[in-house]
């Protein structure tokens, strides 16, 4: 069928736009922004990011192999600003839940929905057999980089599905069986590196993923071409088949040949997403910013949204054992009944997520046309309708916060719109 459940992958995508300086808006300030390089980069690592950005932007046409099904012709649909997407483009996933358990539907097209099309091919819809349908809003894609050069052991270390101290948090590492695809991007990131292997563990025989709303990415090349794929309907080295609809009749598609992208393109916008700097702090030293860091911690939301992590050994100098403050674990948890979809992917419950980076997260509106869409279908519009739907793992921290005074929940807010 040209799909793998290991492919429910949020789509990655943005790019620059050009133009003459009297047609476009003065640029925003670089703490309002999320895109530009890490600093200390050497020169050759700045020309492959613009060369990977390119790429992130670029507009496919029929005539390119886009689709035939597809969500978005572009990366920068998806990621306006390298920030997270408006709700148009926003991904839907589904599957059935029966006796023996989740079901993605693969023969019926699933797990992801390809609601677009090129002329005179039909567009997919949900089929009636599925139970469960979720709604994924494309995530930012700046300091991905960090995100992926941390160890496994890192994430080993913070996991606790037994709760074994006791604090209400059980965060779970979201496991892989081993499959061709795995294989291939984390053999091809060991070929890249000096350092082989680079922190990668093996799990009861499975690999640990940390990309995506449920963690099912391994690594910024399996989410890359599985974007590629399930987003646009491009295929790549590593994802030959192109999707196709099942309504159509048949397994024909398009007639471009395959592969529609080139290792090389794929490998430099792997590279461009890497190197996306970490998105900057605003005001850190207002009192109230830093009341409000203070009960962050306090009321517990740094048990999951842990601060400060390090990255491992890494072949990019500036990436290699670097200390970065995103806000996440990146691990599974438990958030209740109201964000249970009754959809999944890999090992996860259907009301697990993975922890979002708050890293950026203030300046989220500057990229969803001045509002904000928070949670990972983007239903909450203010921080406090976010933290209202904190079930489960989140009740505890929920509650101590809807019991703050008034002025200690405009500080807490204060502290989340200044990261």
């Amino acid at each position: 069928m040209g799909r793998s459940p290991w492919l429910f992958i949020v789509p990655l995508l943005l790019g620059g736009a050009a133009g003459c300086d009297i047609f476009m808006p003065d640029l925003p300030p670089a703490d309002e922004a999320l895109d530009g390089t890490i600093d200390g980069m050497t020169p050759s690592q700045v020309q492959q990011h613009i060369v990977g950005d390119e790429e992130f932007g670029r507009r496919f046409a029929v005539a390119d192999g886009l689709g035939p099904i597809f969500v978005a012709t572009s990366c920068e649909q998806c990621h306006v600003g390298d920030g997270k997407g408006h709700p148009t483009f926003n991904l839907r996933r589904y599957g059935n839940y029966g006796p023996s358990g989740f079901d993605p539907l693969i023969e019926l097209g699933g797990p992801q929905l390809q609601h677009r099309s090129i002329p005179g091919y039909p567009p997919e819809e949900i089929p009636t057999a599925a139970t469960g349908v979720a709604t994924f809003n494309p995530p930012a894609v700046s300091g991905l980089g960090y995100l992926d050069a941390l160890d496994d052991s890192t994430l080993i270390a913070l996991a606790d599905p037994t709760d074994a101290d006791g604090d209400g948090i059980s965060g779970r590492l979201q496991l892989h069986p081993s499959s061709e695809l795995v294989e291939a991007v984390l053999d091809l990131e060991a070929l890249g590196s000096p350092h082989p292997g680079r922190g990668r563990a093996v799990v009861n025989g499975m690999y640990i993923g940390r990309f995506g709303k449920k963690a099912v990415a391994v690594n910024l090349l399996h989410q890359t071409v599985a974007a590629y794929q399930q987003d646009i309907g491009i295929t790549s080295d590593l994802l030959m088949e192109d999707l196709f609809n099942i309504r159509a009749g048949g397994r024909a598609s398009d007639a471009v040949p395959d592969p529609e992208v080139s290792s090389s393109t794929v490998a430099n916008v792997v590279f461009y997403l890497k190197t996306l700097r970490a998105p900057s702090r605003r005001d850190s030293a207002d009192p109230d910013v830093v009341a409000g860091e203070a009960l962050f911690q306090d009321i517990g939301c740094a048990a999951c949204h842990v601060p400060t992590l390090q990255t491992g050994r890494s072949e990019i100098a500036v990436l290699d054992r670097a200390t970065f403050h995103p806000y996440t674990d990146l691990l599974l948890h438990d958030m209740g009944p109201e964000l249970d979809d009754g959809y999944t992917e890999g090992i996860a419950l259907s009301s697990e997520w993975r922890t979002p980076p708050l890293w950026g997260v203030g300046i989220q509106s500057n990229f969803q046309g001045g509002r904000m869409f928070l949670m990972h279908d983007g239903r909450a519009e203010t921080f406090e309708e976010a933290i209202a739907l904190h079930g489960g793992e989140g009740d505890a921290s929920r509650d101590a916060f809807e019991a703050l005074a008034a002025a200690d929940k405009a500080r807490l807010v204060r502290f989340l719109r200044s990261l």
